[in-house]
């Protein structure tokens, strides 16, 4: 086997674009957008996966995404943690923060905090 190839049969185009709808539900834009956080390799960001990577995968975000649809706290890599403080905090955005998003007002600082971390982002309070 040549280096950076992969081992096994190719997946379907059934696959690659399900894994791709999948990936887009969770929040990514595309293969190479969830590269880091979900730890794809050169070749998978580029959308080439084995079929056996493409099924381990897809299962493993549908079960992400039926823990967010249901609110379940999963023990898995990619599971959001538990928030540590009882109540979230409002903070005020200050003079140099650009303006919010109007659709993340609606969000507690610790559930966007949970939420970055959840797609391998660093958090840390200002």
């Amino acid at each position: 086997m040549a280096f950076g190839q992969a081992s096994g049969p190719p997946a379907s185009g059934r696959q690659v674009k399900e894994l791709l709808e999948l990936l887009q539900r969770a929040g990514h834009a595309d293969f190479r957008d969830a590269r880091g956080p979900m730890g794809f390799t050169q070749r998978q960001a580029a959308g080439k996966f084995t079929a056996q990577e493409a099924a381990e995968l897809i299962e493993r975000l549908q079960e992400d995404e039926h823990r967010r649809e249901t609110g379940e706290v999963g023990s898995g890599p990619h599971a959001a943690p538990v928030p540590s403080s009882p109540a979230p905090v409002r903070r005020q955005s200050s003079p140099r923060a650009p303006a919010a998003d109007p659709a993340l007002r609606g969000f507690s600082d610790d559930r966007l905090a949970a939420e970055l971390q959840r797609r391998g982002w660093i958090v840390v309070e200002p």
